[in-house]
């Protein structure tokens, strides 16, 4: 699972986003070869029972569709010998190392196109229709077998009413496989598909993120409305307005006003730019990181930088555009010396020792690395620990 090779069987990365990324669908038999999941259904079940982490329940009992939301405890969950009932779970990869070694596998893509990884636990029969996505998702067979039927992206998506969650009313496959332990389905957006578990298994989806313009339209312009205003902040005033006779009308000068406000701004270009790297890095509302259980000071901090290497935290986005530098929707700007380390940073999720130790204690670098430790967003290698009685540098 740590191997750098991507899990595309024989196919190359280029031919792989040449011909099949966001174009057609790909089986991958045995693209984990003797793959064995790392996370058990005991852990799944323990995940869903977090109040901080989004789990969901379908079950289709009695051929009726039924959707609840966690946490769940223990006994809120079907037996594991009943028919039709499924189980997911979403964010595992900033839950679980595990999980978040596997889809390292997958960093062909763009960290920013990356959503999460969900898991699937389904009994036999278990499901949640046939649907689509409007996202690319690599579908990860980790235990047990399940059954995929997929077709092209239809002209008719009505959905099936009265349902829960949205299943397609018509769904005519064009393709069928059975897919066991390590074997993986690449969907591009919109294709129809259905999964049906035969017997108990889990299933991994790797999906990725692709906002609509609509989203994003509202999330720039609610933060652009956030941040403090640049220079006057005019207030709309009429003095010398005459007595009205339609009170009910709406003034034409106000109009006129309002109107000239809205038409006439434009976001900056800068404004742009910080907004979509802050956007894209962006954690889930879900998440949340654990500062260190210890305080170091300032001078114990620096001797660390120079002798130990520094991780991203699992939960950790990091991006990076010309000389700007985003981490968990936050932004700075990279300075000659230092963009080099920390574009690598983004890019490996690790620095060896020493790459960050020369910032004086009282540099902004220093103060932002730091923050980022003790917020939980970056850690020290354990296996880069000084041993007993190792002479430490001073610091700057």
């Amino acid at each position: 699972m740590r191997s750098p090779n991507p899990p595309l069987g024989g196919l190359s990365v280029d031919d792989f986003m040449r011909r099949h990324w966001q174009r057609r669908p790909l089986l991958v038999r045995g693209a984990f070869p003797g793959f064995r999941s790392p996370i058990d259904p005991a852990e799944v079940f323990a995940l869903a029972e977090r109040d901080d982490v989004e789990s969901r329940l379908i079950t289709a009992f009695s051929a009726r569709w039924k959707l609840r939301h966690g946490p769940f405890a223990p006994d809120e969950l079907p037996s594991r010998g009943r028919r039709n009932w499924t189980l997911l779970v979403q964010g595992v990869d900033t839950l679980h190392d595990a999980a978040r070694t596997l889809i390292e596998r997958f960093r062909f893509v763009a960290d920013a196109r990356l959503d999460d990884l969900m898991i699937s636990f389904a009994t036999d029969g278990g499901g949640v229709g046939p649907h689509l996505d409007s996202y690319d998702v690599f579908l990860l067979q980790a235990h047990g077998t399940r059954r995929w039927r997929i077709a092209p992206p239809p002209q008719d998506r009505t959905l099936a009413p009265d349902r829960p969650v949205r299943q397609l009313a018509r769904f005519e496959p064009t393709e069928e496989w059975l897919l066991e332990p390590g074997d993986m389905l690449y969907l591009p957006p919109d294709w129809c598909h259905d999964g049906v578990a035969v017997g108990n298994c889990m299933t991994f989806s790797i999906g990725f993120r692709a906002p609509s313009r609509h989203e994003l339209l509202r999330a720039f312009l609610g933060d652009c409305a956030d941040e403090a205003p640049q220079g006057p902040d005019p207030r709309y005033a009429d003095p010398g307005t005459p007595p009205t006779r339609h009170p009910g009308e709406l003034p034409a000068a106000m109009h006129g006003t309002l109107s000239r406000w809205l038409l006439d701004w434009r976001p900056t270009r800068a404004q742009v730019d910080a907004f979509i790297g802050r956007y894209v890095t962006e954690p889930k509302p879900s998440v949340w990181f654990e500062p260190p259980t210890r305080r170091l000071s300032d001078d114990a901090f620096a001797a660390r930088l120079a002798d130990a290497s520094l991780l991203a935290d699992r939960r950790t986005r990091m991006a990076y555009r010309g000389n700007r530098f985003f981490i968990n929707g936050e932004d700075l700007r990279l300075e000659g010396g230092l963009r080099a380390p920390l574009k690598r940073f983004a890019d490996v999720r690790r620095l060896p020792p020493g790459a960050l130790a020369d910032a004086p204690v009282d540099s902004p670098l220093f103060c932002t690395l730091r923050a980022w430790w003790d917020s939980g967003w970056i850690h020290f290698a354990p296996a880069d620990a000084p041993a007993p009685g190792r002479a430490r540098r001073s610091a700057p």
